[in-house]
């Protein structure tokens, strides 16, 4: 199972920051009983070795070295390697910088680095679903800024609403899964398409079109964007509640 991060964004969002978006500090962690600052990417690709990824490619810009330098002085469960984005020419374009790393017969998880969403094995369910293409949906309250996902009573997708007001569903997609196949098919859709399609959402919506099944798992209860000041508030403000909890639900079982 592969894990692809599309890591190559400037950022513009959140900059002028002294390191790569995908590094900034968000919650900690320990290391050798030492708490730590701990990079907003390393949620996911914890999320990702958790469901089973044993390669993770990163996409990223030929500026953002730091990314390789971080990851390089840790140890993970799963080879870590890098594809480059030369010019910033979109999500789509991103993912499919991986696709010669991609086999036909594995799973391929899909997610971005700026964010953080729970629970944390919600790859999994998605996964078990099967081979075809699916979207792990998270709620939030402005589902406008994001890509909404209109799905039928049994959980397939009809439409994604790509950064619409009032899109009329407030689930949005936060992480992919899907099978080398049916992304080996998303790439040639895209490139029989001019690639024209930016967004993810766009690519899936014409992948739909030609008769493609795409199916929806709402299992997300939490999500994060830790791309703007807001956001980044948003999730240490988070973070700090969950790490309290955990610790009083500790200190209750210890008494």
């Amino acid at each position: 199972m592969i894990g692809i991060i599309p890591a190559a964004g400037a950022g513009l969002r959140i900059q002028p920051l002294g390191c790569s978006k995908e590094l900034l500090p968000v919650g900690s962690r320990q290391v050798d009983g030492v708490e730590r600052p701990k990079a907003v990417s390393e949620y996911l690709v914890e999320r990702m070795i958790a469901a089973g990824a044993r390669q993770i490619c990163m996409v990223i810009s030929a500026e953002k070295s730091d990314i390789v330098r971080y990851y390089a002085e840790r140890d993970y469960a799963a080879e870590i390697f890098y594809a480059v984005q030369r010019r910033p020419r979109g999500l789509c374009d991103a993912l499919f910088r991986a696709e010669s790393f991609v086999r036909g017969g594995e799973p391929v998880l899909i997610g971005l680095p700026d964010t953080i969403w729970f629970p944390e094995n919600a790859y999994r369910s998605a996964i078990e679903q099967g081979p075809e293409v699916h979207l792990v949906l998270f709620p939030v309250d402005h589902p406008e800024a994001f890509d909404a996902v209109l799905c039928d009573e049994n959980g397939r997708v009809e439409r994604v609403v790509v950064k619409q007001p009032e899109p009329g569903s407030n689930w949005i997609w936060g992480a992919v899964t899907a099978s080398g196949r049916a992304f080996h098919d998303l790439r040639r859709l895209w490139e029989s398409r001019h690639r024209v399609d930016e967004y993810l959402g766009d690519l899936l919506n014409a992948y739909i079109a030609a008769g493609n099944v795409v199916r929806a798992t709402a299992n997300g209860e939490d999500y994060m964007d830790v791309g703007t000041m807001e956001g980044y508030r948003n999730a240490q403000d988070y973070l700090r509640a969950r790490s309290r909890q955990a610790g009083e639900q500790e200190r209750a079982s210890a008494a």
